[in-house]
């Protein structure tokens, strides 16, 4: 018998972790995003004058509204991520690093591909990125959709602090993970911050965006 496809293994895992995330999700609070905003004020805020990218909410995902409109207060420059369109010519195939577009508190939104919202501002890299997640576990692995956005946009921005925000009720054990799979050095939730075993926080991109 032949050894199983390590790839498919992997997929596998992944495909089954989604469907347990999103059943313990659904059945969390959304507006535990105040707690959430509490935490990350307290024990993980970006510095001052940093380029922040948060997400605005989709399904059950936690709410990051009370978060951004806090950082926004505090005169930070708050950026949405825009989902990559298809490219022609490339066998339906993504350039799959998100891009980040100003946003501000009243600014219309519009619908994209998978349920996000972006805006139409102009385009900014972030310093600090507000990740999504399905699921975590205390080695900082991180368990999303299955598009690979985010781990391609992390690896293109290397200087960037990045940090998870989900429900404490996501957390797993062992979230299945592979060599291309970014790890975050720590995650937010609205119980407290969960720092990453082995990991520094909040790591190399510390510095404030120039004014």
């Amino acid at each position: 018998m032949s050894a199983a496809d390590p790839s498919a293994v992997l997929a596998e895992a992944k495909r089954a972790a989604r469907v347990r995330a999103l059943d313990a999700r659904a059945r969390c609070d959304p507006a535990a995003g105040a707690a959430l905003a509490a935490v990350i004020l307290a024990e993980a805020a970006p510095p001052p004058g940093a380029v922040v990218a948060g997400f605005w909410p989709i399904g059950q995902e936690i709410d990051l509204c009370p978060l951004l409109h806090a950082l926004a207060a505090r005169g930070h420059r708050l950026v949405l991520p825009v989902t990559p369109a298809r490219r022609a010519g490339t066998g339906g195939g993504t350039d799959r690093r998100l891009r980040f577009r100003l946003w501000q508190k009243g600014t219309a939104l519009r619908r994209e591909a998978f349920g996000t919202m972006a805006p139409d501002g102009p385009e900014l890299d972030p310093s600090f990125l507000l990740v999504p997640l399905l699921a975590f576990d205390r080695m900082g692995n991180r368990l999303g959709y299955g598009g690979g956005y985010y781990d391609y946009t992390l690896g293109a921005l290397p200087n960037a602090v990045a940090l998870g925000c989900a429900y404490a009720a996501q957390e797993m054990a062992d979230v299945p993970a592979g060599p291309r799979d970014v790890r975050l050095a720590a995650i937010a939730t609205e119980r407290g911050l969960v720092r990453a075993a082995g990991m520094t926080w909040p790591g190399p991109g510390v510095a404030a965006e120039p004014s």
